[in-house]
């Protein structure tokens, strides 16, 4: 069982994001970790995270989807988690995958707010509603609970029980626009070389009034002009497999198996598999531009604006070209990429579970 538990909470550290380009909900650990009632067990563990995030990827019908976690300092030497887990913690606050706070639940609505995520919670927030008056819109307070078919998510304010998202707030775009400094040797999140994270850094606090470090509470320094980024989507048999970034300092490769970028081959079929290069396509920014260079063997497809007549169909043979706003790339017929707005839906209505080397757990239901 024990080793079960690691790959279980290894498979939830891929979920785990504070990019700001990619996370699709903020939640706090320390909360979700004791929804005791979503397994029956001990009065709090990391595994708890995994449901939670099984029920995000249901809801947006998508496979791997990332949240932004934030956790209590506290969750570090909480003797309700096993040593392990407490490791865990730490690691991954370590490793710049997590916010680890003193006080995490203003932080996750400002994160909310910042970035126009939704907020995965049972606290209804009632004394933050003033301040924070999307808390009402639609999708954007969910709880995490048992549905008939697995884990689900259902509205704590405002109803919408689909995840609801919004622009980055004017503050969330001001501070997403620059590069910031944290004056704290290696800090994981403002350090000199944040790595990892190509859509770029977390936002920062502002409660201090000015750009600060959430970790350190230090002041920030500006950086400079963040670099632009591109999100885009691989589509394999009409089920968006995974968001990536593409930024002005960060092109990536998408193939059957490239040794750095994006793999496919996992949800290939043997034909794909036989057409589709280790390494096929190339996309990187130039200017306003986003650019796909074919590097295959046997040539990519691109359609206009996702135009499914195959009259429209343009082949690129070692060429590149500069993509259009609903221009889908394709490898392959059913596998695709695009700008991640192009597809409104992810295609899956039961996506891979991060539980499936998980201990049998039962759910029950919570009321409104």
């Amino acid at each position: 069982m024990r080793f079960e538990i690691s790959r279980v909470l290894d498979a939830i550290e891929g979920r785990l994001c504070l990019d700001p380009a990619l996370a699709r909900a903020v939640l706090d650990l320390g909360e979700v970790s004791r929804f005791q009632d979503l397994d029956g067990g001990r009065p709090a563990t990391l595994l708890r995270l995994g449901i939670s995030v099984d029920a995000l990827g249901r809801q947006v019908e998508e496979e791997n989807v990332p949240v932004y976690v934030i956790a209590p300092r506290a969750l570090i030497s909480d003797a309700d988690l096993t040593s392990n887990e407490r490791m865990v913690v730490r690691r991954w606050a370590d490793d710049g995958r997590i916010e680890v706070l003193r006080e995490p639940g203003d932080r996750m609505l400002e994160v909310a707010e910042l970035l126009g995520l939704p907020v995965l919670s049972r606290n209804r927030f009632d004394g933050a509603r003033q301040r924070y008056g999307w808390l009402a819109q639609p999708g954007r307070l969910l709880a995490p609970v048992t549905g008939p078919g697995g884990p689900t998510l259902i509205a704590r304010v405002g109803g919408g029980a689909h995840p609801g998202t919004a622009d980055p707030s004017p503050a969330g775009m001001k501070l997403l626009s620059r590069l910031w400094r944290c004056p704290e040797p290696g800090c994981s999140s403002y350090g000199a070389k944040p790595a990892g994270r190509p859509g770029g850094q977390p936002p920062p606090t502002l409660r201090t009034g000015a750009p600060t470090c959430p970790r350190h509470e230090q002041r920030l320094g500006d950086g400079g002009p963040r670099p632009r980024v591109e999100v885009l989507s691989a589509r394999v048999g009409g089920v968006v497999r995974q968001r990536f970034v593409v930024a002005a300092d960060h092109p990536v490769t998408v193939g059957r198996a490239p040794d750095r970028g994006v793999m496919l081959g996992q949800w290939l079929t043997d034909e794909a598999r036989r057409w589709i290069s280790r390494n096929h396509v190339r996309f990187e920014l130039h200017g306003s531009d986003l650019v796909v260079s074919d590097v295959s063997t046997n040539g990519t497809g691109l359609r206009p604006g996702g135009s499914i007549d195959d009259d429209n169909r343009v082949t690129l043979k070692s060429q590149s070209r500069a993509l259009g706003l609903g221009d889908v790339v394709e490898l392959f017929p059913g596998v695709q990429i695009a700008r991640s707005r192009t597809w409104t839906s992810g295609g899956v209505t039961n996506p891979a579970s991060v539980m499936a080397e998980a201990p049998t757990m039962s759910m029950r239901a919570l009321d409104r």
